[in-house]
């Protein structure tokens, strides 16, 4: 089946819209009620028998079984109002500040008060830590990875709500420092959403076209002259893979904006499906693109995933590589190359082997594969004071 057929029609000008309130950032749990409707039955019950039979100060210790990031902010936060809003003294003990690397069982930190405001609050602090502490986990070995790329979070449309896309893109900016600061990494320089771009040091969300735009305009290069004329002292990126003519398209795009492309404002978005190859590639083609540029990148062994991250087709290295090549070879160099379609941990690493010509990647795959993985837990480790936890877990006991 060929490509989509463009198609011509005309467009209206609409009305500009303002927004009739600013965007908010995630809500998390606070109230009573709230808390006891999504906590753990089992703990509201505990909470009762504690509150007849008297309190204690208890001590938690708080874990992953995998290692981890250290991305605990949004947690201890929400713990410390929480314990405010019900008059209640409790202490974090950090053991890893905020980035640093977590092993395995290690506890990440304890925290000691009243067993009856905490027992009620052990399931949301959880939500609130593992998924953090994985996905920035994931964002650091990409940006180290490819520290000279910058990365774009575009996790948002594939979160479970508002309190998921904080949490992620949190997780993205806490990663991404520490790549900037273990390898100088360029790192993550935004996202996508106005209500987390504070995270990254901005005001508002970054992006330019999605296929919906390029649809809606009938080709590639009546969207790209439609967002100039919207935005014409904006850098702009044009995605080029809707009628499979990526090198088509994108060479007609910087014919047509040659001041745009000479000075460097101007980049070609590649998302193309796994489904086909990019325009003027096959599996021999593409290993030939790659045999040009880093030969020793297909000759080791590679099992399946690798190769089609490689050669196969979508958005593999060769991919970027071809588009490269033809830009190059009409002056063009100083067009960029956004990519994205699937970039988590092991995509990344194959393209920093490949030394794939990217200048930017859009990625909602650093969000953790395994959510298993991402389950962090407690286990009381100290009642007024002494140490006593269940058998097998000693090792949480505090040093």
């Amino acid at each position: 089946m060929g490509p989509q057929r463009e198609h011509e029609m005309s467009v209206k000008p609409l009305k500009t819209i303002k927004p009739q309130r600013e965007p908010a950032a995630a809500e998390w749990p606070v109230e009573e009620a709230d808390i006891a409707a999504w906590t753990d039955h089992y703990f509201k019950r505990t909470k009762q028998v504690v509150g007849h039979f008297g309190d204690h100060d208890v001590t938690y210790a708080v874990f992953l079984r995998r290692p981890v990031v250290s991305a605990p902010r949004i947690a201890i936060d929400w713990l410390k109002g929480m314990a405010a809003r019900r008059g209640a003294r409790v202490e974090i003990d950090l053991r890893y500040d905020e980035g640093r690397w977590v092993g395995a069982g290690e506890p990440l930190l304890y925290v000691t008060g009243p067993l009856h405001h905490l027992v009620d609050l052990e399931t949301l602090l959880l939500q609130k830590l593992g998924p953090a502490c994985v996905a920035a986990y994931n964002a650091y070995t990409m940006c180290a990875d490819l520290p000279k790329v910058a990365f774009l979070a575009m996790d948002a449309r594939h979160c479970g709500g508002t309190e998921m896309a904080e949490l992620m893109a949190y997780a993205a900016s806490v990663g991404s420092a520490r790549a900037r600061r273990k390898v100088g990494a360029v790192g993550f320089t935004g996202n996508a959403t106005d209500a987390t771009a504070h995270y990254f040091g901005l005001e508002n969300g970054k992006g330019t076209m999605p296929h919906a735009l390029i649809g809606y305009a009938g080709s590639t290069l009546r969207a790209a002259e439609m967002y100039d004329e919207c935005f014409p002292d904006e850098p702009m990126t044009v995605l080029v893979d809707f009628f499979a003519r990526e090198v088509t398209d994108s060479l007609t795009v910087c014919r047509r904006f040659p001041c745009r492309a000479a000075e460097g404002r101007l980049a070609m978005r590649v998302d193309t499906p796994g489904s086909r190859f990019v325009e003027g590639l096959d599996p021999a083609a593409s290993y030939a693109v790659l045999e040009r540029h880093v030969p020793d990148a297909v000759r080791g062994y590679r099992n399946e995933a690798e190769l089609r991250y490689l050669v196969g087709p979508g958005v593999s290295a060769a991919a970027i590589w071809h588009l490269r090549e033809a830009l190059d070879r009409e002056g063009f160099n100083k067009v960029g190359i956004v990519a994205s379609s699937g970039f988590n941990p092991a995509k990344c690493k194959l393209m920093a082997e490949a030394k794939a010509p990217i200048d930017v990647v859009g990625t909602g795959s650093y969000l953790p594969d395994l959510w298993s993985e991402t389950y962090a837990t407690a286990d009381i480790v100290e009642y007024d004071g002494q140490p006593r936890v269940k058998v097998g877990r000693e090792f949480l006991l505090r040093k």
